[in-house]
C-alpha cells in the first residue's frame, strides 16, 4: 500500500470539531483530530500533508486564548482555518481581529469573488451559496499578500486566501449540514491544495491492519474480548486475518446482557463466523460487584476492571498469552480523554478506554481505535461479514447497567429486559431496524402513580430512546410514528409487570449523550 495520507483537525474547542474529522475521512483521506497544543514532534511524526484549525468560543484578543503554535505556519503544509481558526491566520500573521459590529449566528448568503489567484478552495462551485455562521468577531484586514475571496452582508471577508503559501481561511462553518457545498469547499481544500488522492479506503485499512497487526504481535498467543456486536467482531476478525489460529476469542455473559442475547450471540458466532470463541458464564461475579453502586462512573470501572479479570483467568487456561483484543472506537477514545485544555473535557468512561485496571497483565491491540462506526461497517463489508452481524446496532460494553438509573438489581434487570424486549421486537417489526440507529428501554428510578384495573398503582417508569446518527459523535432524535409509540408503550404497561408509565426522550446529542449513564 502506499504511504498513507494525513491531514491533522487542529481542535481549539469547537462543538463541530469532530465533523471535520469526518468530513475529511469521508473524502478518503485519513485524519487525526487533535488539542491545539498538542507536542509539534507528535504531530509531525504523523507525516502531515496539510492542517485544518478548528473553530472555538474564545476570541484571539483575549488572554490565554489558544493559539497557532509556530511549527504549523513554519512546516510549510497547506492550511485551512475554519471560524476561530481563520481568525487565528488573521491575528498571527499581520491582519487585524476585532468583536463584529453585528454577531452572525445561522445562515448566511455567500458572495465568492472569482477575480483573484487564490480561488482554489471554490473551484468549480457556483459564484453564490448558503453556508453557517456561528461567530461573534470578524477579520477588519487580511494580513499582508492576502486576498478576499468570498463575504457575506455581515462580513466582508468571509473568506481568505494566499495561493503561494497554500493557507486559506473561512468564517462559516463548510464542515456543518447547514452548508450543503461544504463537502465541496472541503474536497478542494484536500485535492487541489493538499494534493491528496483519497487513498483511505476500507480495502486499504484492511491491508495496512493486518501487516500492522502482525508485525506487532509475532508470533505470540492473542485473547480477544467479543461482545457479538460489530466493533469486537471486526477487530476480531482483521486479527484472526493476521495471525490465524492464535486468536482465541471470548465472549463475556456478565448477566447485563439483553433478554436471551447471550444464547443468540454464540448461535451467530457459531453459524458465520469462522472464530474459535469460548464462552464464560460470569454473572453472578459481575452483579456481586454491582450490588448498591449508583454512580456511573464507578460502574463502568468495576465492569471494565471485571472484563479484564475475567480474560486473565481464561488466558492462563491458554498458556502464555500476552495480547488483548479490543473493539475501542475513535468516538470512545474522544469521548474519554480529559485534556486540561480548552479543546477537550471528558464527557464519561468508556468501560474499554478509562476503565480498564492500571495493573492488568495484557498488551492492548485495538485495530479500530482510530475509525468512526461507519467506517468501521465498511471495514466489515470489506472483511466479507453477514450484514446481520455488520449493521447490529450499537449496545454498550457494560451492558444494561448503564441503562437502569441506579443500582443494578436482579429485579430491575428483569423488569429492563422485558421492556427492552419489546422495544426492539415492535421498532424492528415495523420496519425501522436499519433506519435508526440505535433504539432501546431505559429503567428510571421514578415512580409514579396509575390506574390498572381500577385499582392505584404506584409504579416504574420506562423510557424509550430511538436515535439517528451516522457515527454516533452526534445523534438526533428519531421521529417514530406516534402509532408505533403508542403500541410499545400499551404492551410495556400490560405485559412487564411493575412499570405503569412509558415516556420517550427527544433530546438530541449534544446536549445529551446517548445513553442515559
Amino acid at each position: 500500500m502506499s504511504q498513507r495520507e494525513t491531514v491533522i483537525v487542529l481542535d481549539f474547542g469547537a462543538q463541530y470539531s469532530q465533523l471535520i474529522a469526518r468530513r475529511v475521512r469521508e473524502a478518503h483521506v485519513y485524519c487525526e483530530l487533535l488539542p491545539w497544543d498538542t507536542e509539534p514532534e507528535q504531530v509531525m511524526a504523523l507525516n502531515p500533508m496539510g492542517f485544518i484549525l478548528s473553530g472555538g468560543p474564545a476570541s484571539v484578543y483575549e488572554a490565554g486564548a489558544p493559539y497557532l503554535k509556530s511549527y504549523v505556519l513554519e512546516s510549510g503544509l497547506p492550511i485551512l482555518g475554519i471560524c476561530y481558526g481563520m481568525q487565528l491566520l488573521a491575528h498571527q500573521l499581520g491582519g487585524k481581529v476585532a468583536p463584529a459590529t453585528q454577531r452572525e449566528y445561522g445562515l448566511a448568503q455567500l458572495q465568492i469573488s472569482k477575480v483573484g489567484q487564490s480561488t482554489a478552495i471554490f473551484d468549480q462551485l457556483p459564484n453564490e451559496m448558503t453556508v453557517w455562521m456561528s461567530h461573534g468577531d470578524r477579520i477588519d484586514a487580511m494580513p499582508p499578500d492576502f486576498e478576499p475571496i468570498a463575504q457575506t452582508v455581515n462580513s466582508p471577508l468571509a473568506a481568505m486566501g494566499n495561493r503561494n503559501r497554500r493557507i486559506y481561511g473561512l468564517q462559516f462553518h463548510p464542515e456543518v449540514a447547514h452548508t450543503p457545498l461544504g463537502k465541496d469547499i472541503l474536497n478542494n481544500f484536500l485535492r487541489r491544495v493538499c494534493d491528496c488522492q483519497g487513498l483511505w479506503t476500507p480495502g486499504a485499512f484492511v491491508e495496512e491492519s493486518v501487516s500492522m497487526i502482525r508485525q506487532i504481535i509475532g508470533d505470540s498467543q492473542v485473547v480477544c474480548a467479543l461482545s457479538g456486536g460489530v466493533d469486537s467482531t471486526v477487530a476480531a476478525t482483521l486479527v484472526q486475518r493476521a495471525i490465524g489460529d492464535r486468536l482465541t476469542c471470548i465472549f463475556v455473559d456478565h448477566g447485563l446482557l439483553r433478554k436471551n442475547e447471550g444464547s443468540q450471540t454464540m448461535r451467530l458466532f457459531q453459524e458465520h463466523l469462522g472464530l474459535r470463541v469460548i464462552m464464560v458464564e460470569a454473572q453472578t461475579r459481575f452483579l456481586k460487584r454491582l450490588i448498591g453502586v449508583e454512580d456511573p462512573e464507578l460502574k463502568r470501572r468495576i465492569i471494565g476492571e471485571e472484563f479484564i479479570r475475567v480474560f486473565e483467568i481464561e488466558a492462563q487456561k491458554l498458556g502464555q498469552v500476552n495480547f488483548l483484543v479490543q473493539g475501542t472506537l475513535y468516538p470512545d477514545v474522544i469521548e474519554s480523554t480529559s485534556v486540561e485544555t480548552r479543546a477537550a473535557q471528558k464527557i464519561k468512561t468508556h468501560h474499554n478506554v478509562g476503565g480498564l485496571p492500571a495493573d492488568m497483565q495484557f498488551k492492548l491491540i485495538e485495530p479500530l481505535r482510530y475509525l468512526f462506526k461507519d467506517e468501521v461497517r465498511q471495514v466489515g463489508l470489506q472483511l466479507g461479514l453477514p450484514p446481520e452481524i455488520v449493521f447490529r446496532q450499537p449496545f454498550p460494553g457494560p451492558g444494561l447497567a448503564v441503562r437502569i438509573i441506579g443500582p443494578v438489581t436482579p429485579e430491575a434487570l428483569k423488569t429492563l429486559q422485558e421492556a427492552d424486549a419489546i422495544v426492539r421486537e415492535e421498532i424492528e417489526k415495523a420496519g425501522f431496524g436499519r433506519t435508526v440507529w440505535q433504539f432501546f428501554a431505559v429503567l428510571t428510578p421514578v415512580r409514579s402513580v396509575g390506574v390498572m384495573g381500577d385499582g392505584r398503582t404506584y409504579g416504574k417508569l420506562v423510557a424509550i430512546r430511538a436515535i439517528s446518527s451516522q457515527d454516533g459523535m452526534t445523534a438526533d432524535w428519531a421521529r417514530l410514528p406516534h402509532e408505533l409509540l403508542a403500541h410499545i408503550s400499551n404492551r410495556i404497561v400490560n405485559e412487564v409487570p411493575g412499570v405503569n408509565r412509558v415516556v420517550y426522550d427527544i433530546t438530541s446529542k449534544p446536549p445529551a449523550t446517548i445513553e442515559w449513564e
